[in-house]
């Protein structure tokens, strides 16, 4: 399996970065898989955890080509896993986003405590114009992160977003200019990391035990995944989307 993934310990501050720039950071298999290994392997003197994308994109979101070819059940359920373990990770975890943010991108980033973005960062949950629902656990995310009304206009229209309005939404903590990115998130990093280990998990686990309620169920997503990439309608809507992409990349 190629190298996805990149992870580098300073201290008490882990970064990791998803390293498959030609494809913007697609969420496929390999790279779920790897995300998912790095996170169970983490050491546990590991305060904080920024994760972050090379290249030009946090993460176009899920590897499109799944959608050409039948997917099974276990890789229908890889995004939720991917999700859970950033989720469950003892660290603060900081979303560091800059470039595109898309689909699975986005659920990745709920994932996260807390989210940085640069200021020409742009968002968006294509989803529905691949006839597919949101899945990976990201619909109870998206409703623990933004209001209510917001979550299913982004989710039913699948329209792009902001930095800007990302953070009236309440999304982001912060959004600065995409040069201070690497610098802000280090001190912020470096500031959480200088916080009582104790206290950070004991504060950690408080917010956990309160959303424990909002995680979903993965089976569930899994299987309305599978049931839309099954529905005719659904696959027209997906290789119209596909068509649409290539026609705009060159491709």
């Amino acid at each position: 399996m190629a190298v996805m993934i990149q992870l580098e310990v300073v201290g008490s501050v882990a970064t990791l970065r998803l390293d498959d720039p030609a494809r913007l950071n697609a969420l496929g298999t390999d790279m779920l898989g790897a995300i998912i290994d790095a996170c169970d392997a983490l050491a546990s003197e590991v305060r904080v955890l920024v994760v972050a994308g090379v290249g030009r994109a946090f993460t176009a979101g899920a590897d499109l080509a799944v959608f050409e070819r039948h997917l099974s059940a276990a890789e229908a359920d890889l995004g939720w896993r991917m999700a859970d373990a950033v989720e469950s990770v003892a660290a603060i975890t900081i979303a560091q986003i800059h470039g595109a943010c898309v689909g699975g991108g986005v659920v990745l980033a709920a994932a996260c405590d807390l989210r940085v973005a640069a200021l020409d960062t742009y968002f968006s949950i294509p989803e529905i114009d691949l006839g597919i629902p949101l899945a990976w656990g990201g619909i109870p995310r998206l409703l623990r992160e933004f209001p209510p009304a917001v979550a299913r206009d982004l989710v039913l229209t699948g329209r792009q977003f902001s930095a800007s309005e990302a953070t009236g939404f309440g999304f982001l903590n912060a959004v600065v200019p995409a040069e201070e990115l690497d610098q802000h998130v280090r001190e912020y990093a470096a500031g959480l990391a200088a916080k009582p280990a104790a206290v950070l998990a004991a504060n950690k686990r408080g917010f956990a035990a309160a959303l424990a309620a909002t995680r979903g169920r993965p089976w569930e997503d899994a299987h309305r995944l599978l049931e839309a990439l099954s529905d005719p309608e659904s696959r027209e809507a997906a290789s119209a989307y596909l068509a649409r992409l290539r026609s705009r990349d060159g491709g």
